[in-house]
């Protein structure tokens, strides 16, 4: 697989009203999206810095996996998304190394990227997102 580099950082926030402001009005980064992903029950908030971006993400209820790891963990930083040229043969390639993802598939999350995670377990503890864009 060839990472073209990072796309974003994802971080769990308890309310976007609360903390957007630090990263549009404080350090002054392009706001670039809101979005609702239904199927992942989380609203993503997206500021680019041109060179990778800040993904703040808010749980639409508590029994989301944001709302179930802000709960277990607090707020913070949730996972480290890659952009990769060729999802499809990334999750190939993950497999026949044994590396554990949590699907076989690829979802389409923010911004129209397929996406996968991997399980911590196989990153020495982080989630670890990889994306590519349609």
């Amino acid at each position: 697989m060839k990472i073209l580099g990072i796309e974003h950082i994802g971080i769990a926030v308890n309310d976007l009203d609360t903390n957007a402001p630090f990263w549009k009005h404080i350090l002054n980064i392009q706001h670039r999206s809101t979005e609702v992903v239904e199927d992942q029950g989380v609203t993503t908030d997206i500021y680019d810095t041109g060179q990778g971006k800040v993904e703040l993400l808010e749980a639409t209820d508590s029994d989301t996996p944001i709302g179930k790891f802000i709960q277990k963990r607090g707020p913070g930083v949730h996972h480290v998304c890659f952009e990769v040229d060729d999802i499809t043969k990334a999750i190939i390639e993950l497999k026949e190394s044994y590396i554990q993802i949590l699907s076989d598939e690829p979802t389409v999350g923010a911004e129209g990227y397929k996406a996968v995670f991997i399980h911590p377990k196989s990153t020495g503890g982080v989630l670890v997102e990889l994306a590519e864009k349609l």
